[in-house]
């Protein structure tokens, strides 16, 4: 790694853009097998509300083979949905989210053009066990919430998982045992709405953004600090694999761009610019008052790069930068074509993503450079495939 991902420094960096074009690739790689977690759901239905009751958590391996529905017992009942939300760190464990909503409160969000979730919704998380099958819904657990998200297990600490509950329309972060009991508001008092919830490497720093301002804090939610970036939207801070870095979008509203700060909240920076990409991904035939689905920068597994997606002429494209601000244009797609939700594998040698390339939104896996990109979900017309995770490493 370069001297600015190993020692913090606040300096602006003149970001190049590396012209793959022309340079060699390597031969096609043999393809991996790893389990990868994902969503399915119908398109093109009358509503936004059948639309997102027909999604489904899935997972298929990553050469394309072995699909599968995961805990299809979560939607035997009408008007129910589940997704798929990430992976234990031995990948032994899946996250699969589970939410049901009335019709009358789908009727009321549609006519009203806004959500209302204090109505009608139940919404938990659920850990899978994948040699046994064994289903826990850890949220129902002294329940806090009827609308339970982003869980996630907790860094250094295998018995502890931290999640986000709305609570009277206000998002809070969580933290629980791994049996989902002990559950505790970390922002407890009055304050904003709160996401993009995280715990850092080692577990004992958090970060998020509420009222779209970025906060870091001690792992228990004490000694809060706003990292102030001089901007008004701030959105999804992530760690990086060392812990020395956060990386997230700052900029306005439909017009944000990657940057980093220092674990301190100190240095911030630009890396990035997407070029007037609105980094929303529509997912539905089908007006969605929400607008979409957040495309948000991800770190390779060696803290080297982010990933992110940018428009470059008429198309959304893939794209990499350095902490240094070396950028890397990795696909070169005809006008109209979008790609998504960048996820490079744990090993550093893949990249998985989304892309409507064929007319319809699917996922593929390429090398990290962008290089042999190939399906791994076959959606027919009308369908959709997103919100992708690797396996860990170890996993069954």
């Amino acid at each position: 790694m370069g001297s600015l991902a190993m020692v913090c420094v606040a300096i602006a960096v003149a970001p190049v853009l590396a012209m793959a074009a022309g340079a060699p690739r390597r031969p096609a790689p043999h393809r991996p097998r790893n389990l990868i977690g994902y969503s399915e759901f119908r398109a093109d239905l009358p509503t936004r509300f059948a639309n997102f009751s027909s999604r489904r958590a899935c997972v298929v391996r990553a050469d394309g083979t072995g699909r599968r529905e995961l805990a299809p017992e979560l939607v035997k009942d009408e008007y129910t949905w589940t997704g798929f939300d990430g992976w234990s760190p031995d990948g032994r464990i899946a996250v699969v989210i589970r939410g049901s909503e009335s019709p009358e409160n789908a009727a009321w969000e549609e006519e009203h053009k806004g959500f209302r979730l204090t109505e009608g919704w139940l919404v938990d998380e659920y850990l899978r066990d994948m040699q046994t099958g064994a289903l826990t819904n850890v949220t129902a657990v002294e329940r806090v919430s009827d609308y339970n998200s982003g869980l996630f297990f907790w860094p250094g600490d295998p018995n502890r998982l931290g999640f986000q509950a709305i609570i009277d329309g206000i998002s809070r972060p969580y933290a629980m045992h791994r049996d989902g009991s002990g559950k505790r508001d970390l922002t407890a008092g009055p304050g904003g709405f709160t996401y993009g919830f995280s715990a850092s490497p080692d577990g004992a720093r958090i970060s998020y953004h509420k009222d779209y301002q970025i906060y870091v804090a001690d792992a228990d939610g004490s000694h809060a600090i706003h990292l102030d970036t001089g901007q008004p939207f701030n959105f999804s801070p992530q760690w990086s694999p060392d812990g020395q870095w956060l990386m997230f979008l700052a900029g306005e509203h439909y017009n944000c761009h990657p940057y980093v700060a220092c674990r301190d909240g100190s240095g911030v920076r630009k890396l990035a610019d997407r070029g007037g990409y609105r980094g929303v991904v529509t997912y539905m035939e089908v007006e969605d008052f929400h607008g979409g689905s957040s495309d948000v920068p991800t770190w390779s597994a060696d803290g080297r790069w982010v990933y992110y997606t940018a428009k470059v002429g008429d198309a959304v494209e893939l794209m990499r930068v350095s902490l240094e601000g070396k950028i890397e244009q990795l696909t070169r797609s005809k006008p109209g074509v979008l790609h998504y939700h960048p996820r490079p594998s744990p090993d550093g040698t893949w990249v998985l993503f989304g892309s409507n390339r064929s007319g319809i939104r699917q996922l593929y896996v390429a090398r990290a450079d962008g290089s042999h990109p190939y399906p791994i979900t076959h959606m027919k017309p009308g369908w959709g495939a997103m919100w992708a995770h690797w396996q860990p490493a170890g996993g069954p």
